[in-house]
C-alpha cells in the first residue's frame, strides 16, 4: 500500500451519483465467515468466522504504514525496470519479509501485502504481463512468513491479519467494465491465497471501487472488504473531491464493512472523520470506520514551509482517532515504522485507561481479590497528618498545588534554579504543595521521587523539622511492571512521601537518536488507584500478603488522580472518574481549563470527592498554539485572540499572566475545593499569577 505511484494517481472528480442498494444477501458473507490461516505459507483448507471483524469491534486495530515508500527509503530506488516494487515479493523476498517485520516489531497487528500496483496494466509497463497471479500470491506468503519470524521471536497471543491491498488503476479513467476485467484477476489470487481483509485503498474514482466490490461479490465466502477513498477539500469552501457521505452510502450498499480514507493528509482524515461521523450508517456499529492518512502535506508555519508532523504527532493522531471512534488505524505514504511504534504505544496508553491489562491483545483483571488478612485502609484522620495539602481537602478548606518539572540532565544552575523555586513558593504561603511530574510528555526526566530527595536535602527539610509545602510525586504506569510499582510506593513511605496523584502516563517519545522504550502499562491509574488503597492502605502487598507482622503493617497514602475536561470521549472519561472514585481517590486535578463551561458537568461530583481544577500559564500564541494540540486541552478563540492583540512577546506573556490570573479568581469564587496551577514553559509566573488571582 501508500507506494510513490499511488501520489500520481488522477484527481478528475467522479462520483457515480446511483441510489444506495440494499445490502445483498452475499454481503453476509463479507461480515461473516472467511479464509483464515496464520500457521503455513499454504492455502487455508477451513473457513472460520471472521477474527479481524472481531478484532475491529473488540477496540482499536492497529495496521501498518507504507509498503511503497519504505521500500525507497531502503533501497533509495523508485519502482523502475529490474527494481519492480510489486515483483520484490520474489525477487527480493528478505527485503519484504524484513519491512514487513519492522512494522510487526513496531506494534502493528495487521499486515498489508506488496500488491497495490499487481495487476496486469501496471506490471506490463515493465514486462512482468503475466506475473499477476504469481505476485499476489507471492505477497501474501511474505506476510505470513513474517508473522510467523514475528511469533517466534515474541510470545504473541493476539491474533495478527494479513490484508490484500488493491491500487487504482494506470490510467484512472478506465470504463467500469475495464476496471472490472483489471482487478478480477487479482482478487481471485489474494483471496485464493486466503487474506483476512481486502483493502481497496487510494482511490479517486467511486465507479472504479463500485466495480471491484461487484466483482467481489461474486465470491461465495468474500473476506471482509475495506475500501479507502483518497479524499482531499479543495478550497476554502471546505469542498471535496468526493462527497464523504455519498461514499459511504455507495461502498456499504454494494458490500464494504470497513470505510475511510488514506493518502491524505492527517487534517483531511479528521475532517472525513467529522464529515461521517453522525451518518446513520455508522451509528448502530455495523459498518467500521477507517483512518490511513500520509504523513502530512506542507503549510506555511511562519516563514517555512513544513509538514507540521512528525511521529509523536502521528502517535497523537492515533489516539485521537480511536477516541473518535475509528477503529481500524495505520498510516500510508512516509509512515514508516517508528510512526507506527508512536501510534502503538500512545493506543496503548488509551487501553491502559480502560482497567484491563492488554497483554499481548488478551485483556485479564487488573487486580486481584482482597484477601482476609487485610485491615480497614486508614481513614482521613491518619491522612491529615500527611501536610497541610492532605489536611486542607479533608477539611473541606481551599487547597492550591503547583506543578514543576524535575530535571532532565545534569546541570547544577538548572537544578538550583528549580529548588531556589521550591523554598520561594513555601515563603510565599500562597501554596500548600509542589507536585512533580514523573516523565512529563513521555520524555526522561528525573524520577519524582529523587527530586524531592534533593529538595528536601538542600532546602534542610527533615522529619523532625517537617515539609514547609506537601511534597507530591505523579506516579504513571508506563515505565514499570507490577512488581516495580509496588517496590516504588514501599520506597515512597519509607521516604516519608505519602501523598501520590496516580496517572496512566504518556507513551515514550525520546528523539530518533535516544534508544529506543517500550511503555509497559501493565496496569492503569485506576488499578494503581486500588491497589493504593485496598492494599497497600490496608496492610497488604499487591499479592495480598501483609506487609510485616508487626500490629499496623499500613501505608496511609493520600491518593490524587486526574481528569480531562475537554476529553474527546467524554462518556468514557466519566465512567474511568466514578471508578477512580470507587478505587478510593481522595481527590481529583483537572487538565486546564481554558472553558469553564465543561467544569460545569462535574457539579454531580463534587459532593463526592475534593475537586481542584487546572490552570496553565501561556507565555504566548505559539505556546497557546502548541498547548491546543495536547489531547484533552481546548483553548477557545478568545484567547487567541487576547494574546494576538499583544504585540511583543513579552507582551503576550503578560497577557498570558493576566488570564491565568483571572482563571484562578474563577476557580476560587466558584466554591472549588483547590487550585492546580501549571507553568510548563517555567516556574517564574507563578508567584505573580498566584499573588494576584489569590489576593
Amino acid at each position: 500500500m501508500g507506494q510513490t505511484i499511488c501520489m500520481r494517481q488522477p484527481t478528475k472528480k467522479t462520483s457515480i451519483g446511483r441510489p444506495v442498494n440494499e445490502v445483498n444477501c452475499w454481503r453476509v458473507a463479507a461480515i461473516g465467515p472467511l479464509f483464515r490461516h496464520r500457521a503455513s505459507p499454504s492455502p487455508p483448507t477451513e473457513i472460520t468466522m471472521s477474527a479481524f471483524l472481531a478484532a475491529l469491534k473488540a477496540g482499536p486495530l492497529l495496521a501498518d504504514g507504507a509498503m511503497g515508500s519504505y521500500i525507497f527509503e531502503r533501497t533509495g530506488r523508485l519502482s523502475e525496470l529490474n527494481h519492480v516494487y510489486e515483483a520484490l515479493s520474489v525477487d527480493d523476498p528478505d527485503l519484504i519479509r524484513a519491512i514487513h517485520l519492522s512494522y510487526l516489531q513496531a506494534g502493528a497487528r495487521c499486515l498489508t501485502t506488496n500488491t497495490f500496483a499487481a495487476t496486469r496494466p501496471h506490471l506490463s509497463r515493465y514486462g512482468h504481463l503475466d506475473r499477476v497471479e504469481e505476485l499476489n500470491r507471492a505477497a501474501v506468503h511474505r506476510a505470513r512468513e513474517a508473522i510467523d519470524i514475528f511469533r517466534q521471536q515474541r510470545e504473541v497471543r493476539s491474533d495478527l491479519f494479513v490484508v490484500g491491498s488493491i491500487g487504482p488503476t494506470l490510467e484512472g479513467n478506465e470504463s467500469p467494465a475495464e476496471a472490472t476485467g483489471i482487478y478480477r484477476e487479482q482478487l481471485r489470487a489474494l483471496m485464493d491465497e486466503g487474506v483476512d481483509a481486502v483493502k481497496i485503498e487510494t482511490f479517486r474514482s467511486l465507479e472504479h471501487v463500485a466495480s471491484i466490490l461487484e466483482v467481489a461479490a461474486e465470491w461465495e465466502n468474500c473476506p471482509p472488504l475495506i475500501v479507502h477513498m483518497a479524499l482531499e477539500q479543495h478550497d476554502a469552501e471546505g469542498s471535496w473531491n468526493c462527497n464523504p457521505s455519498d461514499f459511504v452510502e455507495t461502498v456499504v450498499g454494494r458490500g464494504a464493512s470497513v470505510v475511510g480514507v488514506n493518502c491524505c493528509t492527517p487534517w483531511a482524515a479528521s475532517a472525513f472523520i467529522d464529515a461521517v461521523a453522525s451518518h446513520e450508517l455508522l451509528q448502530d456499529d455495523a459498518i467500521v470506520l477507517s483512518a490511513m492518512p500520509n504523513a502530512g502535506g506542507f503549510q506555511r508555519i511562519g516563514n517555512r514551509f513544513m509538514t507540521h508532523v512528525n511521529s509523536e504527532y502521528i502517535g497523537r493522531l492515533a489516539r485521537t482517532f480511536a477516541d473518535r471512534g475509528v477503529r481500524l488505524i495505520g498510516g500510508c505514504c512516509e509512515v514508516h515504522p517508528e510512526h507506527i511504534r508512536e501510534m502503538h504505544n500512545f493506543l496503548q496508553g488509551q487501553l491502559a485507561g480502560d482497567s484491563v491489562v492488554v497483554a499481548g491483545g488478551v485483556g485479564v483483571p487488573a487486580t486481584r481479590d482482597v484477601s482476609a488478612a487485610a485491615l480497614e485502609p486508614v481513614d482521613a484522620a491518619a491522612k491529615r497528618g500527611n501536610g497541610a495539602f492532605s489536611r486542607k481537602i479533608i477539611d473541606g478548606d481551599f487547597a492550591v498545588s503547583v506543578e514543576l518539572l524535575p530535571s532532565r540532565g545534569t546541570a547544577p544552575r538548572l537544578l538550583r534554579n528549580k529548588v531556589d523555586f521550591v523554598c520561594n513558593l513555601a515563603a510565599s504561603g500562597l501554596a500548600d504543595a509542589i507536585d512533580v511530574t514523573d516523565g512529563s510528555r513521555g520524555i526522561p526526566l528525573m524520577p519524582p521521587g529523587d527530586f524531592i530527595s534533593v529538595v528536601r536535602q538542600r532546602l534542610g527539610w527533615n522529619h523532625e523539622n517537617g515539609d514547609q509545602l506537601e511534597l507530591i510525586p505523579h506516579f504513571t504506569a508506563r515505565d514499570l511492571n507490577i512488581m516495580g510499582l509496588q517496590s516504588r510506593l514501599i520506597g515512597y513511605w519509607a521516604n516519608g512521601i505519602d501523598n501520590v496523584i496516580f496517572i496512566t502516563g504518556d507513551p515514550p517519545k525520546m528523539s530518533p537518536a535516544y534508544p529506543r522504550s517500550t511503555a509497559v502499562f501493565d496496569i492503569d491509574s485506576v488499578a494503581m488507584i486500588r491497589y493504593a488503597h485496598a492494599h497497600l492502605n490496608s496492610g497488604l502487598d499487591f499479592g495480598g500478603q501483609r506487609l510485616g507482622k508487626h500490629r499496623d503493617p499500613r501505608t496511609h497514602f493520600t491518593i490524587g488522580t486526574g481528569f480531562e475536561p475537554e476529553a474527546l470521549n467524554s462518556e468514557r472519561e466519566f465512567g474511568k472518574l466514578d471508578r477512580k472514585i470507587d478505587a478510593g481517590a481522595d481527590y481529583v486535578m483537572t487538565q486546564p481549563a481554558f472553558r469553564f463551561e465543561p467544569l460545569g458537568a462535574l457539579e454531580p461530583y463534587r459532593s463526592r470527592i475534593p475537586i481542584l481544577v487546572g490552570v496553565a500559564v501561556l507565555t504566548g500564541l505559539e505556546h497557546a498554539r502548541r498547548m491546543n494540540e495536547i489531547p484533552g486541552v481546548l483553548i477557545p478563540d478568545e484567547i487567541f485572540e487576547r494574546l494576538a492583540r499583544a504585540g511583543s512577546a513579552a507582551e503576550q506573556a503578560e497577557v498570558g499572566v493576566e488570564i491565568a490570573a483571572e482563571q484562578v479568581r474563577w476557580v476560587a469564587a466558584n466554591g472549588w475545593s483547590g487550585l492546580y496551577l501549571m507553568s510548563p514553559s517555567s516556574h517564574h509566573p507563578v508567584l505573580e499569577v498566584l499573588g494576584s488571582g489569590l489576593s
